[in-house]
């Protein structure tokens, strides 16, 4: 048995090396791959967000490259600024409605879905299809439908509606409370936004759902209907809870997206009289692009920034501290 015993451990030591040799060169290797990746990422991601935060503090508001310090002035003037405290209020009012109404549709869909029924394919594919549009062209498409004069009101002036909503050009705001140099509340012509973006997005959130309620175990479900519980407390108590990651993602997920829309808004309705369907997105590029306002632009930026940062963060450090559990 020594010989053998001698042979063994002669074999394993070049083994050892070479798998030694082979970890140190793969980690060479995949740092010199991924180099040129986080190099561009710093310089064209990080880089420029770190240009944009410093053109905030300088008074450059021409043409002409000013990089005079002003501090926080810009920061001060926006926020005294009738259009950017009703893109505020615009934002507050876009995101709410547009995640709360697309998690109950997105939902509702899941779960008729998930009953199997017959032609689920078809419907699941004509839920998600919208996806596949860009928000110009959903913008340009829900402009037709909600035109006052030719879209569907022409239904509803035959169906006996006499005063029809007027819908993206109302400049009403309920309840309309005052509030620094605006009013304060949901402005009508939002509304017309909110339906389109809904229509795109629910079938993004309805694959989420689809996609957790097919992950959890029929043995749950039996389990809780073995001790007596109806269906709709089997789905309150049961699937709702462990559906919660999903939620929670989704709201992440269509919160950046309403936090920093721009497209759908320029598509559809561009600012609104009085600015009832403005957001920062919109603000930043016209003060930026078309005032040569860049300072002001680029401190609009870094606020859409805060406000996105705000929503995603938490997130990111809940996640990472799960993966280190």
């Amino acid at each position: 048995m020594e010989p053998l015993r001698s042979a063994q451990k002669t074999d394993d030591r070049p083994v050892t090396s070479v798998r030694t040799r082979t970890g140190i060169n793969d980690k060479w290797v995949g740092f010199f791959l991924l180099l040129p990746s986080l190099l561009a990422i710093a310089v064209f991601v990080y880089g420029f967000i770190g240009w944009t935060g410093y053109v905030s503090l300088s008074d450059w508001n021409s043409l002409l490259p000013r990089m005079n310090w002003v501090g926080l002035e810009n920061y001060r003037a926006l926020f005294q600024d009738f259009r950017f405290q009703s893109d505020l209020r615009n934002t507050l009012v876009f995101t709410l409605f547009f995640i709360a109404a697309c998690l109950v549709t997105g939902l509702t869909l899941a779960v008729l879905l998930d009953r199997k029924l017959k032609g689920e394919h078809l419907f699941r594919n004509i839920f998600i299809f919208p996806m596949a549009l860009s928000f110009i062209v959903t913008g340009v498409v829900w402009q037709w439908i909600f035109n006052p004069s030719t879209g569907v009101n022409l239904f509803l002036n035959k169906l006996g509606f006499e005063e029809p909503p007027v819908w993206y050009v109302d400049t009403r705001i309920i309840p309309g409370v005052e509030w620094g140099q605006i009013q304060f509340g949901i402005p009508l012509a939002l509304i017309a936004v909110v339906i389109a973006a809904i229509w795109q997005m629910s079938g993004f959130t309805m694959a989420m759902y689809l996609a957790g309620l097919r992950a959890i175990p029929d043995e749950i479900r039996e389990a809780a209907r073995v001790d007596g519980a109806g269906e709709w407390q089997v789905f309150r108590k049961v699937i709702l809870p462990l559906l919660r990651p999903i939620t929670l993602s989704v709201m992440i997920i269509q919160g950046h997206i309403s936090l920093k829309i721009f497209d759908l808004v320029v598509a559809m309705t561009g600012p609104g009289a009085n600015f009832v369907t403005d957001v920062p997105g919109v603000y930043m590029f016209e003060t930026t692009f078309r005032g040569n306002h860049y300072a002001q632009g680029a401190a609009i930026a870094i606020l859409m920034l805060l406000m996105v940062s705000v929503l995603i963060i938490p997130y990111l450090v809940s996640s990472m501290r799960k993966e280190a559990d």
